[in-house]
């Protein structure tokens, strides 16, 4: 299958005098609507050549090594996503890079739970488990989301069935990738047992993180997110009630008491807004910049396995839980973050994160490359931090990394790509 879109001749000499934008999309609704609306973009459905896809990750793996694409085509997967967003690799290649760094570097990265893969790891899990007799801990498929598969447990008897319907032990686990794969399907993370509570509830914070290229590492961050509570206040004296400890909104609306109306998310701003008149302004700076030192270190442990296709971007979805020290933990990495609205305030939310992606990512050759902001985003690194220029030049060399990011602060994006003359208006639509 050959993929040969484009435009003859010179990309960048035509850039300015291009045709339309061909592009081709799954089964995304949402995403669908924004390209639908994009000046200039045309959808070519299954049966032309075209400039742009928005694919899920079934359709890369099918796909990707069987192309040719000419050099302005973009796609919104790397071909092996999957070093950041599988559960057991992800774990991998974080204690990877933190053996890597220096004592006190090393110590900026733990911000993930103490996790094993299963069940190749088992005995190193066991002797963990029987130092801290009581935890609670919680299994996770490695490639499914939306809550499937998970479940807590507090005693080794509560993962017996799991092991018997595996079919394997540990130390018998083959040698064959093949068959490893299959087998190694879960991993066993230490439970947060004492998460930031609001109202008695759990939650955790959705952020959006756009990589443009990993080699060098150019990553924004957008200001916009969500935190998704949970629907039943938080208990540890029943950890079988999904709707206590699983803030998926796949999970949370089918609770006897959701209400469809409400939601169960709070925008990033009102999160941030909540946090500053509880804590000061201080305290939740650190904890933003606590936030900004996970993306950047979890992207550098997979700078050097990812394949670096010049064609291809990423928009990951990073889960984030805070525990009631106001410490951020890594759960995981989406590469296909739902773009499903619960609301029509979630549903403008997730229209403007994807049309900034696109302006990012930029098809239509609009921008000069210098650019610190592009609507919603921040460039947080480019082959180094970028800096806010707020921040003073004495606390750049800091173990943290602060660099030019806003998460949860005022998104004046329209604002800004009028400035940039970047907000062109849908037809039928004044500017605003």
């Amino acid at each position: 299958m050959a993929m040969t879109a484009g435009y003859k001749g010179s990309h960048d000499c035509e850039k300015n005098e291009r045709r339309s934008i061909r592009y081709r999309c799954s089964q995304f609704p949402t995403v669908q609507e924004v390209l639908h609306q994009r000046p200039g973009w045309v959808d070519v459905k299954d049966d032309g050549d075209w400039d742009f896809i928005w694919c899920d990750v079934a359709w890369l793996r099918e796909n990707y090594t069987n192309s040719y694409m000419e050099g302005h085509v973009r796609i919104n997967h790397f071909p092996n996503h999957y070093e950041l967003t599988r559960k057991d690799k992800m774990v991998k290649n974080l204690k990877r890079f933190q053996k890597s760094l220096q004592k006190e570097e090393a110590s900026k990265c733990d911000f993930f739970p103490c996790t094993f893969s299963l069940p190749s790891e088992y005995k190193l899990f066991v002797e963990e488990f029987k130092r801290n007799p009581g935890s609670i801990w919680i299994m996770k498929p490695v490639a499914k989301s939306q809550g499937k598969g998970i479940f807590l447990f507090r005693k080794l008897k509560d993962i017996m069935d799991w092991k018997k319907s595996n079919g394997v032990r540990a130390q018998d686990a083959p040698c064959s990738e093949e068959h490893r794969d299959q087998v190694e399907s879960y991993v066993t993370q230490r439970y947060i047992e004492e998460p930031y509570l609001i109202n008695g509830r759990k939650f955790d914070l959705r952020v959006y993180v756009l990589v443009t290229s990993f080699c060098p590492l150019k990553a924004w961050l957008y200001r916009d997110g969500f935190a998704r509570f949970s629907s039943t206040r938080f208990s540890l004296s029943i950890i079988d009630d999904k709707y206590v400890h699983l803030t998926n909104v796949a999970v949370q609306k089918t609770a006897p008491d959701y209400d469809p109306e409400k939601g169960c998310k709070w925008q990033l701003q009102q999160l941030r807004r909540y946090l500053t008149a509880k804590h000061t302004r201080e305290v939740v700076e650190a904890l933003f910049t606590e936030m900004d030192n996970i993306f950047i270190r979890s992207l550098q442990s997979v700078q050097k396995v990812i394949i670096c296709d010049k064609h291809c971007f990423e928009l990951y979805g990073y889960d984030i839980l805070l525990d009631q020290n106001l410490k951020p933990w890594l759960i995981e990495v989406n590469a296909s973050p739902s773009h499903m609205p619960s609301s029509q305030e979630d549903f403008e939310m997730k229209c403007r994160l994807l049309d900034d992606t696109l302006n990012v990512v930029d098809m239509e050759g609009r921008l000069t490359g210098k650019e610190k902001r592009v609507g919603g985003y921040d460039l947080m690194w480019n082959n180094g931090p970028v800096y806010r220029e707020d921040i003073n030049a004495d606390t750049r060399g800091s173990s943290f990394v602060t660099v030019n990011t806003h998460l949860g602060c005022l998104n004046d994006r329209e604002k800004q790509l009028c400035q940039q003359q970047l907000l062109k208006p849908f037809p039928g639509q004044k500017r605003p």
